[in-house]
């Protein structure tokens, strides 16, 4: 119950919580005009003491305004930053211009439904994309309502993508031996992006973790590379945003990320010809770094807070030799011969070359799905492939990574004709049609 009582010249309401130890608790607030304004206030933060604290907007939230809330409050904490942009650029091209003026309470399975058909039919988009999306909305709205309570029902549920008549096509690409010895080639007087070519093509590294490898993660001894971090590009302030303009031009932020799970850190064996490359390459950036002298660019590893989730992050920056600076120096491998370093951006235009010069079409995963398939192809054994991969389970190498190429297939036929050889197959006579 909520009372309401004058204190002076101003109203004051008063609502009983908890007891502690035995002794009356009380929740008061004062300084309100009148006496149906501080029972009104009073009546509000009751509700909201017998919801746990939880304000009561919730009701009227548009849906617009509750997805900010779940990427600020869920995804930021849960999730891994490249998912996040991708969430954030479905949110912005899709959501929000569709659903966003609704009110949470409003969304339906009937409107959810109608609007994953309205882009199946309108935009064309991939089966793969238009399942991001509704993951997408499945994702936010499962929150909404099992998590928050903000909703009674989670209505995308029982929402599903329309069938698709042709199968879409796997967006990888296997590279044959012509292709990779045709892009190498290409771009063999570009050292950084020609190194970073050749340990992904032979590690079957994701893109990030080659670009976030440093010469400590090298054992040229042992013969093995370590992965115990990524590479992510974020703002000046490491929020989930691709691109901060300042003048016309984007700002380069990058920062190590954890792996993408716990499988993915990892020591796996390299070969000669990439150990034998590796110290070339290293024996090069070492001269380099003497021609530039203190115009070269070193780099460091910045401890700071995020102020977004107040987590420790650590941050690359980068200043002269000629500068001194009381922190630990993060020996980056694929940097420009004046030790400038791009990340994952360093390939972009490269990339753009091999499709529309070379005419190859590529992604820099490609190179994974590559070293993938030719180790299966070649009879490795899937579990080892699997570590070497970092994936959580074998049956995520089986299902993405590893294709069936033409020479499997001569394989498998191959295998079960040899099976088959001892068996005596009689011939057939020949029909006498005068006898």
């Amino acid at each position: 119950m909520v009372s309401v009582r004058k204190r002076g010249k101003v109203y004051e309401y008063r609502i009983e919580i908890a007891s502690i130890d035995g002794v009356r608790k009380w929740l008061t607030k004062s300084g309100f005009k009148t006496r149906q304004e501080a029972l009104h206030e009073g009546a509000i933060a009751y509700n909201e003491y017998y919801q746990c604290g939880k304000k009561q907007k919730q009701k009227d939230m548009s849906y617009a305004d509750y997805l900010d809330y779940w990427i600020d409050n869920y995804c930021n904490f849960n999730l891994k930053y490249s998912t996040i942009v991708t969430y954030l650029n479905i949110i912005k091209l899709y959501l929000k211009p569709r659903l966003g003026m609704y009110k949470l309470s409003q969304l339906d399975s009937q409107m959810l439904q109608e609007f994953i058909n309205d882009l199946y039919v309108e935009k064309n988009l991939s089966k793969w994309y238009l399942k991001g999306i509704l993951k997408t909305i499945k994702g936010s709205l499962k929150y909404a309502c099992y998590t928050v309570n903000f909703i009674n029902d989670n209505p995308a549920e029982r929402v599903h993508i329309p069938r698709y008549e042709v199968v879409c096509g796997d967006p990888a690409h296997i590279f044959t031996q012509e292709e990779i010895e045709r892009i190498l080639d290409r771009f063999k007087d570009v050292h950084y992006i020609y190194y970073s070519f050749l340990t992904a093509y032979y590690t079957g590294l994701r893109v990030s973790e080659v670009f976030g490898l440093t010469w400590d993660c090298i054992d040229f001894e042992k013969k093995t590379l370590t992965v115990n971090k990524n590479i992510i590009k974020k703002n000046k302030d490491g929020l989930p945003k691709k691109y901060v303009i300042s003048k016309g031009h984007s700002v380069e932020n990058w920062f190590y990320g954890s792996c993408k799970n716990p499988q993915s850190n990892r020591t796996i064996s390299i070969g000669d010809t990439l150990v034998k490359a590796l110290k070339e390459y290293k024996k090069e950036q070492e001269e380099y770094k003497k021609f530039y002298g203190d115009s070269y660019l070193k780099h460091y590893e910045k401890k700071v807070i995020n102020e977004y989730t107040k987590r420790e992050e650590i941050k690359i920056v980068d200043a002269k030799v000629e500068l001194e600076l009381n922190l630990k120096e993060a020996q980056l491998i694929f940097v420009k011969p004046n030790g400038q370093f791009r990340g994952t951006e360093t390939v972009r235009h490269a990339f753009k070359v091999i499709n529309y010069e070379l005419g190859i079409p590529c992604r820099f995963h490609d190179f994974r799905d590559t070293h993938a398939t030719r180790l299966i192809e070649n009879g490795a054994d899937i579990k080892a492939v699997s570590k070497r991969l970092g994936h959580s389970t074998i049956q995520t190498t089986y299902n993405i990574y590893v294709r069936v190429t033409e020479k499997m297939e001569t394989d498998t036929v191959n295998r079960f004709e040899n099976y088959t050889n001892s068996l005596d197959i009689p011939k057939i006579k020949e029909i006498d049609y005068f006898d």
